[in-house]
């Protein structure tokens, strides 16, 4: 009997929504419109959510031209090589690559070490009295 009841109760419910929307009708609606315009052009309304993107996207829309970009401009043909070379790379074979550099850089700072301190012994940076 309760099922019965609920469903008597569900369609009339219904039956006063449909009765409802009819008498609002299109006033509803329309009152739901906003004629604002929000101007996009602003920044403070609408702040760039990462610096830079904007220049970028600008950038990318240009069509391709034959001239290199900014960066490359500066490089000579042993910097494009290399380049090439560890774009090439697996990710492995680069991982050792950096594991290379930095011990040749290391190297590089106890050689200099000990010229520097070589050089103290042998007064070589001391200034000269006036």
């Amino acid at each position: 009997m309760s099922k019965f009841l609920c469903c008597i109760q569900f369609s009339c419910q219904i039956k006063l929504a449909s009765k409802f929307c009819a008498m609002i009708g299109d006033d509803f609606e329309s009152s739901l419109l906003s004629f604002e315009k929000l101007d996009r052009a602003s920044p403070d309304l609408w702040p760039e959510q990462l610096p830079g993107v904007a220049e970028f996207a600008a950038s990318c829309k240009n069509p391709i031209t034959n001239s290199p970009p900014k960066w490359m401009a500066e490089l000579e043909s042993e910097d494009i090589e290399m380049l090439k070379e560890l774009g090439s790379l697996t990710t492995a074979n680069l991982m050792e690559k950096v594991k290379g550099l930095q011990n040749l850089a290391y190297q590089l700072g106890l050689e200099e070490s000990r010229e520097m301190t070589r050089g103290k012994f042998l007064n070589i940076l001391e200034r000269p009295k006036k």
